[in-house]
């Protein structure tokens, strides 16, 4: 394995289940689709963060941490993972959310309190900035704190997704697959960077399309490529990454991160109710709605097989139920 060298602990549900979607394959008229169900990781409802806590934490363990403590959106899935992490492996849980505190607990915020994470808003200031803050407070008391960046998207956490693509490989290798193509949501960067270091490692040849949820495509071209190079490094590949490496998507930005509109809400309750699959409206419905449009658009040949990595984020549903009604 590309990350055998690497100490990693076992939260997640994994192999994760890789299925057809024949009804919606057949009701689009091609290309023939798949999806890779990362929503079904197990962590307190599943998700892509599973994979890369999976070696964040063995880090935080092997630095003796007694708190894990991160940064996000208000229904931040990532922060939500962490929390259940934590709580998995007997950390304490310090999140730092994006502006002020909502009037309603709900969806992944809801969960961050059952699962016992101490929730901290920024205000005006940045997450990050706010969260280095934070960490030196601990740090003056006496505790022992491993802070994570957004989404878990750097060099060790990319590595899950490293890994994943070498989970997917192998059980295309065992029912004789091919994928033309890999669509998934890309934020952090962290999933498709980690994605495309496997790729390159073993050989996968086919396209692999981020669908941008926030950033501009030039920009998270950048990124993708500095965090894939610097986690090919991490794992002693010996190659580099230029942004051009990259295939991103930036048409379906909407208004905004975590604004719904009706491309979020199409996409939702067309899986729904053809594949009886739920997205959540910030990440995969946004991406998905973008793989439908681009369907539709004729971007794909009718005989090619697309996979969709589904990276989770079901509980934000429940953050944005007026705004899916």
């Amino acid at each position: 394995m590309l990350t055998e060298r690497l100490y990693r602990v076992n939260i997640g549900h994994l192999p994760t289940p890789l299925e057809p979607m024949h009804r919606l394959s057949s009701l689009l008229g091609g290309p023939e689709l798949w999806i890779k169900r990362d929503d079904q990781t197990g962590l307190a409802t599943g998700g892509n963060k599973t994979r890369k806590l999976e070696f964040l934490v063995a880090d935080a363990l092997a630095q003796e941490a007694d708190t894990l403590i991160t940064c996000g959106a208000a229904q931040s899935n990532h922060a939500r993972q962490t929390a259940a992490a934590a709580a998995r492996f007997g950390m304490a849980c310090t999140l730092v959310l994006r502006g002020e505190e909502p009037p309603q607990t709900q969806g992944n915020l809801l969960l961050d309190r059952l699962l016992g994470a101490e929730v901290i808003w920024s205000g005006e200031e940045e997450p990050p900035a706010r969260m280095q803050a934070v960490a030196e407070r601990l740090r003056a008391q006496g505790r022992r704190p491993y802070p994570i960046p957004y989404g878990g998207s750097n060099a060790l956490g990319a590595c899950g997704y490293v890994a994943a693509m070498e989970e997917l490989l192998a059980q295309c290798a065992e029912r004789d697959l091919h994928f033309d193509c890999i669509v998934l949501a890309s934020s952090s960067g962290g999933t498709q960077a980690g994605l495309a270091v496997g790729a390159r490692a073993l050989g996968y040849e086919g396209r692999i399309l981020g669908i941008s949820v926030d950033p501009t495509a030039d920009r998270l071209r950048r990124a993708l490529a500095d965090l894939a190079t610097a986690t090919a490094d991490r794992l002693g590949l010996g190659f580099t990454f230029a942004p051009e490496d990259f295939d991103v998507e930036d048409r379906y930005l909407g208004g905004g991160y975590a604004v719904i509109g009706d491309l979020e809400r199409e996409a939702i309750r067309t899986l729904a109710r053809v594949e009886g699959i739920l997205l959540d409206p910030v990440y995969t419905g946004r991406a998905f709605g973008g793989l439908l449009d681009l369907i539709r658009q004729g971007a794909f040949d009718p005989q090619e097989r697309v996979l969709f990595w589904h990276t989770g984020g079901i509980p934000g549903l429940f953050g944005f139920a007026e705004m899916l009604r």
